[in-house]
């Protein structure tokens, strides 16, 4: 094997450092960089990234060298960046993240793809807990870590000639560069394009995959499954895996699921539909790589969560319960905020948008959907927008994003985190479910853990 340098530009991300951490493993020699780092944000990523091996620098271009063979690179990193300029100048292989993640995948034995526009990590997240804790040796690389097992992306090392699991993003375009012996489609809705705009890439993905699963519950997935012969699941009556739902909450959630004659009891220790749905489609992918029904059903009556996916931060004296969430688009808002409502009889929504272009994207669906979702005992505010740096134009606001609701949903808006704090304490009731959410922003677990302790 030839050894490589590989540097990591905006290896804090969730999906970055896997990669970063998989590259190491395999002997590379791996530096990176990140401008949270630069900003004294993100040190839990920092130090596990440090101690395998990873040389971090700073985000300016300086460590950028004629050393390195390939420059790794975040979408969420801008074209005129210096460490991509002088990545350019230099004449550096440059690869943005999902083409390495599909080159990991295409070369496994199998490779096995999971794609949709939500629930990805969730259901990554449960087969690598599945695979590893049934020791199947494999390589597994998600957008989120476990409860309890840090923060960052789930990585778990496996033989290159083995097994790999990751989630496929549709973000930018690079869907269409996987070729998995196992694939699956989820969902597709409208997250970073409009889902006319998506079909070509979930076409192509589905084209790709030597065996396809789709989810029933989606006609988009559906329509896809149609052309490619894919094996379908579900809860609707025509799929090939039907799932028979029995409880969706207020705590965990719990259903049967019927495939190839045999029954599979579904305890999951996360509440929602959505949860069980991601529990079947983990299933049946575990059951492709060898894991037994019997032990499939064990280990996810086990499964601890996935961070920031529903993750239930505590709860008060006097019954408030704080979940923290990473949902960041309609469906995703939509299945985080009917979770909670199933638990309790008042919920207190505080939700943050992920960057200003995903704000002007959404802003339209959210202005329509957010008062539907709503029951007349809600609350729902606006935090200001996540900026994470760079030149992105900053010209629409939390604000105007609460001024698009109609007065009876009395929207609130935080201009910080401090202010979130507050109009929190100020709103939450003895029983309500306080549901924070966003994305991208390392901070929000931090203010979740404020309000349990102001309340």
């Amino acid at each position: 094997m030839t050894i490589l340098r590989y540097h990591f530009s905006g290896v804090a991300g969730a999906g970055m450092g896997p990669l970063a951490c998989l590259m190491r493993s395999r002997g590379h020699a791996v530096q990176g960089s990140d401008r949270a780092f630069d900003q004294g944000k993100k040190e839990e990523v920092a130090g596990p990234l440090r101690r395998l091996g990873i040389e971090l620098g700073p985000h300016d271009g300086s460590a950028v060298t004629a050393a390195i063979d390939r420059f790794v690179y975040s979408a969420a990193v801008e074209a005129d960046t210096p460490e991509m300029r002088a990545a350019r100048a230099m004449g550096i292989d440059c690869v943005p993240r999902p083409r390495l993640l599909a080159e990991v995948v295409n070369c496994a034995t199998p490779g096995v793809a999971v794609a949709g526009t939500s629930g990805k990590s969730t259901i990554v997240g449960m087969l690598g807990w599945l695979l590893r804790e049934a020791r199947v040796p494999s390589t597994v690389l998600g957008g989120a870590a476990l409860v309890g097992e840090g923060a960052g992306g789930f990585f778990v090392a496996g033989p290159a000639a083995g097994p790999a699991v990751a989630e496929a993003c549709e973000s930018d375009g690079t869907l269409v560069g996987y070729r998995p012996e196992i694939g699956l489609v989820h969902n597709i809705s409208r997250d970073h394009d409009e889902v006319h705009e998506l079909r070509h890439q979930f076409s192509a993905f589905a084209q790709n995959c030597t065996r396809l699963f789709v989810n029933e519950e989606c006609p988009e997935a559906v329509a896809l499954g149609r052309r490619f012969k894919a094996t379908t699941y579900g809860t609707p009556s025509s799929a090939d895996a039907r799932l028979r739902v029995t409880s969706v909450g207020p705590h965990r959630a719990t259903g049967v699921l019927r495939y190839l004659g045999r029954d599979l009891t579904l305890d999951v220790p996360q509440p929602g539909l959505h949860n069980l749905e991601n529990a079947t489609a983990a299933a049946l992918v575990a059951f492709e790589l060898g894991v037994a029904t019997s032990t499939v059903e064990l280990l996810m009556a086990r499964f601890p969560g996935v961070a920031r996916r529903f993750e239930v931060v505590g709860t008060t004296a006097s019954g408030i319960r704080v979940v923290d969430d990473y949902a960041h688009n309609g469906e995703k808002l939509r299945a985080a905020i009917s979770t909670a409502q199933a638990g309790a009889p008042r919920v207190v929504v505080l939700f943050q948008p992920h960057g200003f272009g995903p704000a002007r994207f959404l802003r339209p669906e959210l202005k329509a959907l957010i008062p539907t979702l709503l029951r007349p005992q809600d609350r729902f505010a606006y935090s200001e927008i996540f900026y994470a740096g760079g030149t992105v134009a900053q010209d629409i606001s939390g604000k105007a994003l609460a001024d698009d609701l109609p007065p009876a949903v009395r929207c609130g808006y935080a201009a910080d985190h401090e202010a979130a704090r507050q109009w929190i304490v100020s709103e939450a009731r003895p029983g309500d479910t306080v549901l924070i959410m966003g994305a991208r922003d390392p901070d929000l677990p931090r203010l979740a853990r404020a309000v349990l302790g102001a309340l």
